[in-house]
């Protein structure tokens, strides 16, 4: 504390000395300009400048031997040459901006002890001290000043701004650099970038002075001319980005000119869209997306009405029926129920005997029949849907005609629930429907576990082992399924690798890394080897069998790097039709103003055998074999795909058998096999 107070005690004092010496800067300056008044005083002024240097330094001038033999020196100029010196001259040296001064302050930052930080927010204009963010122990922002001593001292203190019970969300400087800002907890403060500035942040503990008022806080926008600025930013950062500097040939200021006058004729955020993805188009690259930006939406960003709006779902599919008078449950997708979590949260439909029996409840089975939800009847709206609308996450009661759980019938014969007409009474049961934009995830996730099901069954069949897997994309959470499908699945027969879909991302080295490793030996106890429950090979986790790759139109970017890498580098078989053609990566941070974005394909693929783009940019990756699936059948469960690449395998292990090696025979060792007698 002690070692904090004389820091900001001595950039106060440098405060004091920098206006000190500017007012003796400024009280010489007027001295001189009075001394500078004539030709005389000009003269006297030269002639005494050899003595004050005399007084602290011999000078070479006054030194040399006198070239003028006359014994009264003149006061006017000589024109004899300056005699050369004996001392070889110093290089000039180059400060760059700012000079000397500015140089001594920028390297102060060497002497900031380690730390974890974040950033580095700015160094005063008038001082050598810095504001850096760093990370706390609890990960916790924080903010601290270091405070430098006076040139050639490198001395330096850390001083930790801390507001009590508030976190720090923002800072930054200004577009001048004369101000920067911070945030703690939505406040909002603006202090001069200087010594001055600094000290206020850290003297107001409360945070309570020159708080901004961001309540009516707004900005004022042209959309004529943003969308004009926009659009000159996207055409500009195209070019700038994409991997080609020649642009492969296409003259872009043309293209500039051509699209520019339908800019004048947006009237709406969506019409500068359709240039920006005309203009962008114009590249004949596949990675280019216009989306994102400031749209005009009539719930205006508000939460609530959001939630209000949004149509929730029971997670199952429906069938309305006159005869029942409700609709029929005619599907309940159900995902894996090992691998039951996604993004921490397990997801299940409503209605499944897993959700409702965790309220004492049984669950729902196709046949049985929801005649009403909370009260109304279902058969008085146009879909079952409408009753549910700003219902997420709420309970309801649904009113249920077990028709197939048996619940109401076996209630009806053994209690006689039925009321005077001998018709059953509905069951209630008590649901929590789920977000309109969890019922996409929750329907994939149930086909994929469906798929893999499906492929066991049919290899089991046809007498072989196989292990599957299905990658969405090819992102973070994509590591985790891969973990999960091929770890438990590394010693199987065969194994399919299925990327329909796949929409990309970038971990196709990492999954290409671990189907490269090769068993090359083997471990046999006396009684166990892999088959018995013991050990198996070296490298750990190797795949020994075949693999097979199922892709299809929709497989796009590094879903298509993973197949082709598959198909360059031998491990297996491509089936399927040809895939998306993306084989120019992105970064996707030419962002617009309005957060928006048209992105650029700026990193370049290449190989010997293929050239640019690997064979994929404009083309994609044909398959090995090419089956298609017939929407109609698909629909209705049937996958040609699925199916072929078990037939092709069936077929590849049937000529290519992986079998586990039989051990060799073991030595033999005793005194007579080497031929040593034995009595």
């Amino acid at each position: 504390m002690e070692s904090s107070a004389n820091a900001e005690r001595h950039l106060l004092l440098k405060r004091g000395e920098s206006h000190a010496a500017s007012a003796r800067k400024l009280d010489d300056g007027e001295k001189n300009a009075a001394l500078s008044s004539g030709p005389e005083e000009s003269s006297s002024k030269i002639s005494a400048a050899p003595s004050v240097a005399s007084s602290s330094m011999p000078s070479l001038l006054t030194q040399a031997p006198s070239l003028d033999s006359s014994p009264h020196p003149s006061s006017a100029p000589s024109n004899a040459p300056m005699p050369k010196s004996p001392f070889p001259k110093d290089r000039e040296i180059d400060f760059g901006f700012g000079g000397v001064d500015f140089s001594r302050r920028a390297y102060r930052v060497a002497n900031v002890p380690a730390g974890e930080y974040v950033g580095i927010v700015s160094q005063a204009a008038d001082d050598a001290s810095f504001l850096f963010i760093e990370r706390g122990p609890d990960s916790k922002l924080l903010l601290k000043m270091f405070a430098f001593e006076d040139f050639p001292s490198s001395a330096v203190t850390p001083i930790l701004i801390e507001i009590p019970s508030k976190s720090l969300q923002a800072v930054g400087l200004s577009t001048t650099r004369e101000h920067f800002y911070v945030v703690y907890s939505g406040d909002m403060k603006v202090l001069p970038n200087s010594a001055t500035g600094f000290l206020a942040l850290k003297s107001d503990s409360k945070y309570t002075q020159n708080i901004v008022d961001t309540e009516a806080l707004a900005i004022s926008v042209w959309p004529a001319l943003e969308y004009h600025q926009m659009y000159n930013d996207a055409w500009r950062m195209l070019r700038d980005y994409f991997y080609d500097k020649d642009m492969t040939g296409i003259n872009w200021p043309e293209v500039h000119a051509r699209y520019l006058p339908l800019v004048k004729r947006c009237v709406k955020r969506e019409d500068l869209d359709d240039v920006l993805a005309q203009m962008a188009a114009e590249l004949s690259a596949l990675h280019v997306f216009v989306y994102g930006g400031e749209y005009a939406s009539p719930i205006h960003g508000s939460k609530l009405l959001k939630f209000v709006n949004d149509v929730a779902s029971l997670g199952a599919t429906f069938e309305r029926s006159a005869d029942w008078k409700g609709y029929v449950v005619t599907s309940i997708p159900e995902r894996d129920p090992d691998f039951n979590l996604k993004d921490g949260d397990a997801i299940y439909s409503p209605l499944s005997d897993r959700t409702l029996r965790m309220s004492g409840q049984r669950g729902l089975e196709v046949g049985d029949v929801i005649v009403g939800i909370n009260g109304e009847s279902v058969m008085r709206v146009p879909d079952l849907n409408m009753l549910l609308r700003g219902m997420a996450g709420q309970s309801v009661r649904l009113e249920v005609l077990r028709l197939a759980s048996n619940s109401t019938t076996q209630r009806a014969l053994e209690e006689n629930v039925l009321d005077d007409n001998n018709v059953l009474i509905p069951e209630p049961v008590i649901a929590v429907p789920i977000p309109s934009s969890d019922v996409g995830g929750l329907l994939y996730d149930a086909w994929e576990w469906k798929t893999r099901q499906a492929a066991k069954d049919m290899a089991k069949e046809k007498g072989f082992t196989v292990g599957y897997l299905h990658l969405q994309s090819m992102g973070k959470n994509d590591i985790d399924a891969f973990v999960r499908g091929y770890y438990p699945e590394y010693n199987k027969e065969a194994l399919i690798v299925d990327v329909r879909h796949n929409k990309g991302g970038n971990i196709d080295s990492w999954l290409l890394d671990a189907l490269q490793r090769k068993a090359w030996m083997y471990w046999q106890s006396r009684t166990k080897n892999i088959t018995t429950g013991g050990l198996g090979w070296d490298e750990h986790f190797a795949f020994r069998g075949h693999l097979v790759v199922l892709i299809d139109s929709h497989t796009s970017s590094d879903g298509e790097g993973f197949s082709r890498g598959v198909s360059e580098l031998g491990l297996g078989k491509l089936i399927g039709t040809r895939t998306w053609g993306g084989g120019i990566w992105l970064s996707s941070e030419n962002k617009l103003v309005d957060g928006g974005i048209a992105t650029a394909p700026e990193i370049g693929t290449y190989n010997a055998n293929f050239g640019w783009g690997l064979g994929i940019e404009n083309l994609g990756v044909e398959p090995d074999i090419e089956v298609d699936n017939n929407p109609r059948t698909a629909y209705d469960g049937k996958d040609d795909m699925l199916e072929r690449a078990i037939d092709h395998l069936a077929q590849w292990l049937k000529d290519e058998p992986v079998v586990f090696p039989p051990p060799p025979d073991r030595k033999d060792n005793s005194l007579h096999a080497q031929g040593c007698p034995v009595n």
